[in-house]
């Protein structure tokens, strides 16, 4: 096969991997807006903010499942690049052991450090410890679960079969849609019991992702071992990964606890529905890089640099042209989106944390293909220690705005602010890191994807600015700024074979 024939195979696989993560996505998104909406109504804003704000204690430990599963999905990826099978075994059944040592430590650890910060420093409405309590410990079973399930997540995630993960996925929706009808008619505090049920999700979730595998997949069967080159390996780089990781959670999880402390169960609702609206969006992003991810990785470690290079471009320009085009409706609109969505509940001030944190998420959704190749190349020391330094600052910078009595929304600005010098050391450290030519990053992603942004921005600002408040309104500045951004997209931000193929897609584009 030649080089060109090797990279539209490449390129097919990844088209093909992304229609089957965003069939995926659609699904759960509906699921997920759905079921947002009846939970909500279901638990109250006060209950909905202690789910918030307990399961962001346990989500605060998410680093260790975050960092461990790169770390795992890079070397399983490096060894199938290679064709290596016995090194294959080696690093699932290294990884396996690790996960279930990293499971017990866990549990050990935080049963008592959560319980005591949340019996003695967590603001929980009165009446509400009890359930509070059974939050916690159903959240600390279902992450124990994840743990576990983290090395066979990575294996479908390295041999790129993206349609198991999306029926896995789909069956995970529909267990969530499940699980917001039950809550309705809990024969017990409805809090306890969509925690609890929560946590069975998880367990089947993991039984699927197991079984399917140890049926396709040789290394999965591995038994847990420890190798103990793979071993030192594997966390020297997690152990880089993980602070990159443990200081995004320290930015949002830990951000939402300290608005728990200055600002009540409340604050934390409007938060955690903003967030909602983040996850749904960067679901649509990360169907995207996940599907390119291990290609990049692929490609680089088997010398073809260049294709590694286009992809690392490709899912930038991807990453802000998604985000770009859901987010601009709700930066006009975002009032009235989200009565449609959730009703009549939305506590105010909601709109204003939706708005800023869709900022946030394109600052730190942009950059991620260039993390990506830096883990690729393996040299991650530097590159993570300097750029973890600058985003360490965002929780301090927070804590000092509130005490000295900023408003809640001002630690989305310390974000932007802070994401902003951290995105413009990453795009000169990848550079001395990997050879990647900053020029090129300049011309295939920042000057492609302006004119979108400005076009697309203007032609909103004219139609909400000049039609009354309303349906109509609403209507306006999607189908404008939709359509002015989709034009100007095609003509800017697109190469001549991503149009050739849009054209070969749409009829009336044919020649």
């Amino acid at each position: 096969m030649g080089h060109g024939q090797e990279i539209s195979q490449k390129s097919r696989t990844i088209a093909k991997n992304t229609l089957a993560l965003y069939f995926r996505m659609f699904f759960l998104m509906v699921i997920g807006l759905y079921t947002a909406r009846v939970v909500l109504n279901a638990l109250g804003i006060e209950d909905r903010g202690v789910y918030e704000a307990v399961g962001s204690v346990v989500s605060m430990m998410s680093i260790v499942t975050s960092s461990l599963s790169s770390a795992i999905s890079r070397f399983l990826a490096v060894e199938i690049g290679k064709g290596n099978e016995e090194n294959l075994r080696k690093v699932f059944g290294t990884a396996a052991a690790i996960m279930l040592a990293v499971a017990g430590v866990v549990i050990i650890v935080a049963e008592p450090l959560g319980l005591w910060y949340l019996n003695n420093v967590m603001n929980i409405p009165e009446g509400r410890m009890e359930a509070a309590r059974w939050v916690f410990q159903f959240s600390l079973a279902a992450f124990a679960i994840n743990l576990v399930s983290v090395p066979f997540n990575a294996t479908i995630v390295a041999h790129e079969k993206m349609t198991a993960e999306a029926m896995i996925g789909v069956a995970e929706g529909i267990f969530k849609l499940a699980i917001a009808m039950l809550i309705t008619v809990s024969p017990i505090d409805r809090l306890v019991f969509y925690s609890m049920l929560t946590a069975l999700s998880a367990l089947a979730v993991r039984f699927m992702y197991s079984v399917y595998c140890r049926r396709h997949f040789a290394e999965s069967r591995a038994r847990p071992h420890l190798d103990k080159d793979y071993f030192r390996q594997m966390f020297g780089f997690a152990g880089w990964n993980g602070a990159a990781f443990g200081i995004y959670m320290l930015n949002t999880q830990g951000v939402t606890l300290l608005v728990n402390y200055f600002f009540g169960v409340v604050f934390n609702t409007m938060r955690g529905l903003a967030l909602n609206v983040e996850n749904t969006v960067k679901q649509f992003v990360a169907n995207v890089l996940k599907a390119m991810n291990p290609q990049i990785t692929k490609s680089y470690v088997t010398g073809d640099k260049e294709y590694s290079f286009s992809l690392v471009c490709k899912g930038s320009k991807y990453a802000f042209l998604i985000i770009f085009f859901i987010a601009l409706p709700f930066m006009f609109e975002t009032e009235i989106l989200l009565r449609l969505w959730l009703g009549e509940i939305v506590p105010e001030g909601t709109a204003l944390f939706t708005r800023l944190g869709l900022v946030c998420l394109c600052m730190d959704l942009m950059f991620n293909p260039l993390n990506i190749l830096v883990q690729a190349g393996g040299r991650i020391r530097r590159f993570y220690a300097i750029t973890c330094s600058v985003t360490l600052l965002i929780f301090p910078a927070s804590w000092i705005l509130f005490k000295t009595g900023a408003p809640a929304w001002s630690c989305y600005v310390v974000f932007i602010a802070v994401y902003a010098v951290a995105d413009l050391l990453k795009l000169i450290l990848v550079r001395t890191e990997t050879g990647f030519p900053l020029r090129l990053f300049v011309k295939e992603v920042l000057l492609k994807v302006l004119p979108v942004a400005v076009a697309g921005t203007i032609a909103a600002f004219l139609a909400w600015r000049f039609i009354p408040a309303g349906i109509w309104r609403l209507l306006a500045v999607l189908v404008t700024g939709t359509t002015i951004s989709a034009i100007s997209a095609y003509l800017f931000a697109l190469s001549p074979g991503e149009r050739g193929f849009i054209n070969s897609k749409i009829p009336f584009l044919k020649k």
